[in-house]
């Protein structure tokens, strides 16, 4: 006879084991649940003592299901696979009113925070849960509804709508050039000044640096007068705002600041990329129309910049 109070191991080592057995990797199933791997190892031995039978073959550098851990990653893969449906249609039926955007820290902390009320004013009835995250999140897994991404030209994903292209001009507050002791009227001159710099060891955003931006101007053996370095990109512009530095500024975000005067751009409008920011729709929110209207929305914003250009408003293909 079924037992409903036959007892059931806790989730957590449920998604650790699952995760592990998807990707054969503790380190993997790690970075995809934001744990340490030491972590994941803890909750996959917590499940094999619970269960009483050994769920992977630990190899030398390598795991390998047991038979047993195969049948319960299956069993595991479609439990969690149907409560997370549950849990979304539980939420859309209660909350059917709230719009999920992921965006990144520093395009949700300069660009889309300040704004929000403005779109909330236009649309009192829509909630907006901002997901601020560097990683490429899976929307549908995560329930959300809209993420705007930093693509590459030729690598847009298919029915996004591309919101704005990118241009890159050093910034610096007017405060800094009233109390700097040298002149900065052209490129050169950055060598008696304090550069804002971006920490970033892995190469992940080489069109932030300003090694990128001294190359394309013919002047890669330029050494500044000095550096300060900061671990997020937008840290770096509000060091410029409080007048450290001089920052490389994306215009799609720098352009509000330097129409506020708050920010000067430097030596000209600045150099195109081949990138631009998307709007990117969730396969289940494709025909929301809260996430149509934050898209429009979107781009009623970045024409208010006008320092950018955006592109048309909609692309169905790719």
């Amino acid at each position: 006879m079924h037992n409903p109070n036959r007892p059931l191991p806790p989730l957590d080592l449920v998604r650790g084991f699952e995760a592990a057995a998807r990707h054969l990797s503790f380190t993997l199933a790690a970075a995809e649940l934001f744990v340490t791997q030491s972590a994941v190892s803890r909750q996959v031995q917590a499940l094999e003592l619970f269960l009483g039978v050994k769920l992977f073959e630990r190899r030398h550098k390598a795991l390998a299901l047991t038979p047993a851990g195969r049948a319960y990653a299956q069993a595991s893969a479609t439990a969690l696979a149907g409560l997370r449906a549950a849990t979304r249609e539980a939420r859309d039926s209660a909350r059917s009113h709230v719009l999920t955007v992921t965006s990144t820290v520093s395009f949700a902390s300069l660009w889309l925070v300040p704004r929000l009320a403005r779109f909330r004013a236009a649309h009192p009835g829509v909630d907006v849960r901002i997901a601020a995250t560097h990683e490429v999140l899976d929307m549908a897994r995560e329930g959300v509804d809209l993420a705007i991404r930093d693509v590459p030209s030729g690598r847009e994903p298919e029915g996004s709508v591309r919101l704005v292209g990118e241009r890159m001009v050093p910034v610096a507050s007017p405060a800094y050039l009233k109390a700097a002791a040298a002149p900065l009227a052209k490129p050169s001159d950055l060598a008696r000044h304090v550069m804002l710099l971006l920490h970033d060891p892995q190469g992940r955003w080489p069109w932030l640096t300003w090694a990128a931006w001294l190359e394309a101007h013919g002047l890669a053996g330029l050494v500044p007068g000095g550096t300060l370095t900061y671990d997020q990109y937008d840290q770096v512009l509000h060091a410029a705002l409080h007048g450290q530095g001089v920052a490389i500024g994306r215009r799609s975000l720098v352009a509000s600041f330097i129409d506020e005067g708050r920010l000067v751009g430097l030596f000209g409008p600045g150099a195109g990329i081949p990138r631009a920011l998307h709007a990117v729709y969730a396969p289940q929110a494709a025909g929301r129309p809260e996430a149509r209207a934050f898209v429009a929305w979107l781009q009623e914003e970045i024409g208010r910049d006008g320092h950018a250009t955006p592109a048309p408003k909609a692309r169905k293909t790719i």
